[in-house]
């Protein structure tokens, strides 16, 4: 068994004793398992945001770290289970966060991030910022959950293709369709 491996396995087994019994000393033992990947997803969630974005990465990463503690109805499943939620809870707290700190009508800055740099599609010279995104894909999740599913878990949690696949427990192929279909929906949408 690879280290990695032998991490996500024991990942695994530490989430589900923590679904089981709750206690602190096992969520405490959790963190140090996955606190690298943590920190890895949110730098990646702001490398995505404009420059000058006042939330840190270890911010970021502690927010997302206590939402995802209390939750006590959530049974855990896997490591890429758990890091699935994470990628949801951080995408959640940006958007919280980009809607009380940077509202045009609050006064606040409108700094928007080119849409190739964020889903890696080709557009001329068209922006967008995270809560059209946002918006976006709730429009898209009324529609189609499943293809917001996959674009959140590729574009927010930075899963690969097999990753995705595994936390959806679908083929690698359908993955690769669905990011298509999602990114072609988003542009649609994002440059009208």
């Amino acid at each position: 068994m690879t280290n990695k491996a032998h991490q996500a396995s024991e990942i695994t087994e530490m989430l589900r004793d923590w679904s089981d019994n709750h206690r602190a000393d096992s969520a405490d033992a959790l963190l140090k398992l996955v606190y690298t990947e943590l920190h890895r997803q949110a730098h990646r969630y702001l490398q995505k945001e404009r420059s000058g974005h006042t939330l840190q990465t270890t911010a970021l990463v502690h927010e997302a770290y206590l939402k995802l503690i209390k939750q006590k109805n959530v049974s855990w499943e896997s490591r890429s289970h758990f890091f699935g939620v994470a990628a949801t809870m951080m995408r959640r707290i940006l958007i919280d966060y980009a809607k009380t700190k940077h509202r045009l009508r609050r006064g606040g800055n409108r700094s928007d991030l080119p849409i190739e740099n964020a889903l890696t599609i080709s557009v001329s010279n068209t922006d967008f910022d995270l809560l059209a995104l946002d918006e976006a894909l709730n429009r898209l999740a009324e529609k189609e959950a499943h293809l917001a599913k996959v674009v959140e878990l590729r574009f927010f949690s930075g899963l690969d293709v097999v990753e995705t696949a595994q936390v959806l427990g679908i083929s690698e192929s359908t993955v690769k369709r669905d990011w298509a279909m999602a990114k072609a929906w988003l542009h649609r949408e994002l440059t009208r």
